[in-house]
């Protein structure tokens, strides 16, 4: 038996304690197992990722530079796990998995530990800034992670449309029905969420 599982969860931002997602992995490695668990959103959270346990039997983590590092086109991904398993793998992918440029700009992010501490604290704050924007509208986020916030809501799909008319795009889901909402960009795009929002608690 093998369980995936993405911590902390998108879109809910769910996460689990360590000893308990420690006690999955040990259950599912005694019949032979596996728990991977996709770590995505870990980076701005480092503190809930289960990489100090790497090596233990059936626990296999995946992480990648796409979503707190920003580097998606990069397409750089990791597997942390078991040394037997991470050498059949190199066999797979062979000599040449990432591009030059790839792996020089992945050396980069990794070893510039300042720009990772202030990326935290940047976000932090533009995560309360949002939380504070959506509760002001009626739509106080239920969890999320440093990266987004959720919002259960049973309209999802007619706020999204509202929303995209006032040039705010958002992810709608319909089970559970909820919205994510990312970070803007810019202060300009700050100003226009807040905008749409008024409109939307308005509507």
């Amino acid at each position: 038996h093998t369980l995936v599982l993405s911590h902390p969860n998108n879109p809910s931002g769910t996460r689990y304690p360590a000893a308990t997602l420690l006690a999955w992995c040990d259950a599912l490695a005694a019949g032979g197992g596996h728990l991977i668990v996709d770590e995505a959103f870990c980076d701005a959270e480092p503190e809930t990722s289960l990489a100090p346990a790497v090596g233990r039997p059936g626990l296999i983590l995946l992480r990648s530079l796409g979503k707190f590092y920003g580097l998606a086109g990069a397409r750089v991904g990791f597997l942390l796990g078991p040394e037997g398993l991470r050498q059949q793998l190199a066999g797979v992918l062979g000599p040449w998995p990432l591009a030059g440029p790839a792996r020089h700009a992945a050396g980069q992010a990794l070893a510039d530990e300042a720009w990772q501490a202030a990326q935290r604290r940047a976000l932090t704050a533009a995560t309360q800034r949002l939380d504070g924007l959506l509760t002001a509208a009626g739509l106080a986020p239920a969890g999320g992670t440093a990266l987004f916030r959720w919002v259960p809501c049973t309209a999802a799909r007619r706020y999204q449309a509202l929303l995209a008319r006032a040039g705010v795009w958002v992810r709608a889901f319909d089970e559970p029905a909820g919205l994510r909402f990312g970070l803007p960009g810019t202060e300009a795009a700050w100003q226009r969420l807040a905008a749409a929002l008024q409109t939307l608690a308005a509507d």
